[in-house]
């Protein structure tokens, strides 16, 4: 069956998850602040997207590759008066912090694990921009309760992000919800989650989406890694995608093959309660007989609406 049909889905998101109003504390977030003269041209030199677009009232969403232009990292990059703030994985923060260091040299940088002074909230349904005095294109972001609030850099539909001084307690708006709400929220959009999603020093960023969810800038510029990236991009070299699928069966564990009869198409990443993003190749996707299995239970694929493939 082809692309737009059954197999292959362009599947709208769930309407009720979408319109009513929730919000998260992810926990599994942290912030490093960056300062000092020289923060905007040592960052620029390092990752995908243009860090002179960060401002107090504007986010991006970057990441930082090998120099052979393979996934590091990722992260949220927010603007404090003079200062960046980078929101990535709070666990890999040590690993983050050290690899940075290495290329500081002499320009004038201070390197801050601040994770500890503030809460990383993601609000999401179709009120959330409203909901934070916010309108506008992803990455518009704005003062809130002490700290600020942005939609998500990458995607609109993603909802809000929000950097919440830890002792502060304000009023929020939306229905508390788990992590795990969020997590399937952002598995139906078909986002990537850091290095639960990326294998580390193997994944390509335009596989993952990272030209569509705006986390590369094409003029700013060399960074690390930039020439294979752009040339995975000018040569149309991506023959794989990371897309959103749905188990009729046992959620299997991240790196399960994904068959096609015999033969290995793709590769489980992330998932929960039967949805899960898995990097499958795009040959294979095109074809139209195809049944797609995990562990023996059948998988369907999904085409995000953002993605242009």
């Amino acid at each position: 069956m082809p692309l737009e049909t059954t197999q292959f889905i362009v599947e709208m998101t769930n309407v009720d998850t979408m319109t009513n109003l929730h919000r998260a504390t992810l926990e599994n977030r942290g912030i490093l602040k960056v300062s000092g003269d020289d923060t905007v041209t040592f960052l620029q030199g390092l990752v995908s997207n243009n860090v002179s677009n960060v401002a107090d009232n504007r986010a991006v969403y970057a990441a930082l590759l090998t120099p052979q232009g393979k996934f590091l990292y990722d992260f949220f990059l927010y603007g404090q008066g003079g200062a960046i703030l980078m929101e990535t994985e709070r666990d890999r923060m040590t690993d983050l912090t050290k690899k940075l260091s290495m290329y500081k040299l002499r320009a004038q940088v201070d390197l801050e694990d601040v994770s500890d002074a503030w809460s990383v909230i993601a609000i999401w349904g179709l009120e959330a921009p409203a909901a934070c005095g916010l309108s506008g294109d992803p990455g518009t972001a704005a003062a809130w309760h002490g700290g600020l609030a942005v939609i998500d850099p990458r995607l609109a539909a993603a909802g809000v992000r929000a950097l919440i001084p830890a002792d502060g307690n304000p009023d929020l708006p939306g229905d508390a919800a788990q992590f795990a709400n969020y997590d399937s929220h952002r598995l139906m959009l078909g986002l990537p989650d850091g290095s639960r999603d990326l294998v580390l020093e193997k994944a390509i960023l335009l596989e993952s989406g990272f030209d569509e969810l705006h986390g590369v800038d094409w003029q700013k510029g060399c960074y690390m890694g930039q020439e294979l990236t752009a040339r995975t991009k000018y040569r149309g070299l991506v023959k794989k995608r990371l897309v959103p699928i749905t188990i009729d069966g046992a959620l299997p564990a991240a790196g399960t093959p994904v068959m096609l009869n015999s033969k290995k198409v793709g590769e489980v990443r992330s998932g929960r309660d039967g949805r899960a993003l898995a990097l499958m190749r795009l040959e294979y996707l095109e074809n139209a007989d195809a049944t797609f299995t995990v562990n023996g239970a059948t998988v369907a694929a999904t085409k995000p609406d953002w993605a242009e493939f």
